[in-house]
């Protein structure tokens, strides 16, 4: 089960990214992940499928990688109408894994850093 102090750790460790504002991480100036409370149109949306608890936002690569997790796990990934043609991905924060976790931050950075920061920390992995 994770938590924000994981959050922080993980993206806090990525180059050039920092905690824009709280629990709202960039890389330079291109969101990675952020904390994303339910809105009302997401609790009518989502019905009695609206989770409790903590989420997390993500960017993802791109529409085919949101719904490729939220079909391998509806339990942990989700979406809202608000996020319809947008790569993003809502977690359940409690639901996921820290090395789950892990990849997916990693992967929502390497979808934002600059290509040149990207492939430098990819040669050092």
């Amino acid at each position: 089960m994770a938590d924000w102090a994981d959050v922080a750790r993980i993206a806090g460790e990525l180059p050039e990214t920092t905690e824009a504002s709280p629990r709202n991480w960039r890389v330079r100036k291109k969101l990675v992940v952020w904390e994303r409370p339910l809105r009302k149109a997401d609790y009518e949306a989502l019905g009695d499928d609206a989770p409790a608890g903590d989420i997390l936002g993500a960017r993802v690569a791109d529409e085919g990688v949101k719904f490729a997790l939220i079909a391998d796990d509806p339990s942990m990934y989700f979406t809202t109408p608000h996020f319809d043609g947008y790569p993003a991905i809502l977690v359940r924060l409690t639901a996921i894994g820290i090395p789950e976790l892990e990849e997916l931050i990693t992967e929502a950075w390497l979808a934002q850093a600059p290509k040149t920061v990207a492939k430098a920390y990819l040669a050092e992995r």
